[in-house]
């Protein structure tokens, strides 16, 4: 009896599924030993969600609408002088000297309350990523006549050869290059 109890009980385990929780696909930056260097405040956009899950573009409200075109703006104003080597010729901006001077040099912070809800912060994250990805993707299309989110798509696939993941890869990172993702994800207050 103990036996064929056993037997069922392996059975049962082997055979059963088990449900997995589906989460956010994030890839978390790789640790960085050397030491924070420092930006102009007028290279930082800063993004807040209050206990309200009202948006606070620095501290000014906005809607969420309005939160990727303010994005993209900031990103893409290239606001550098010519001279001073960090000029962005392919940014298409309004070059105000006043906002981000370059791409490479612009970061987002993202912070939050405690009392903000897990919905309203995840779109709030999901339409400042779509700000990257609409600005690669104007890039993509500009350099190699197809969008970076569909070279990305075609990477990730596993029926991608290696050749071409190879040749997609140098393009990704020649777009991603010209649009670095630094979305800080400043700690709750």
């Amino acid at each position: 009896m103990a036996d064929i109890a056993f037997l069922l009980l392996i059975f049962f385990l082997v055979t059963t599924s088990i449900e997995t929780d589906v989460g956010l696909n994030r890839l978390l930056s790789p640790i960085d030993t050397s030491p924070p260097l420092p930006y102009k405040d007028k290279n930082i956009l800063l993004v807040r969600v209050n206990n309200n899950n009202e948006i606070l573009v620095d501290n000014d409200l906005v809607d969420i609408t309005d939160l990727r075109k303010i994005t993209i703006a900031f990103l893409d104003n290239g606001g550098a002088a010519p001279d001073s080597g960090y000029y962005c010729d392919y940014c298409q901006g309004e070059r105000s000297v006043s906002s981000s001077e370059n791409p490479n040099k612009s970061v987002i912070s993202l912070s939050s309350d405690r009392e903000t809800s897990y919905a309203a912060f995840i779109t709030i994250q999901n339409e400042l990523v779509g700000a990257y990805n609409q600005l690669r993707n104007r890039e993509s299309l500009k350099l190699y006549g197809v969008k970076y989110t569909d070279m990305e798509s075609e990477y990730m696939s596993p029926q991608t050869s290696k050749v071409k993941k190879a040749n997609l890869k140098k393009k990704m990172k020649i777009i991603q290059q010209r649009y670095p993702q630094k979305l800080s994800e400043a700690e709750i207050k």
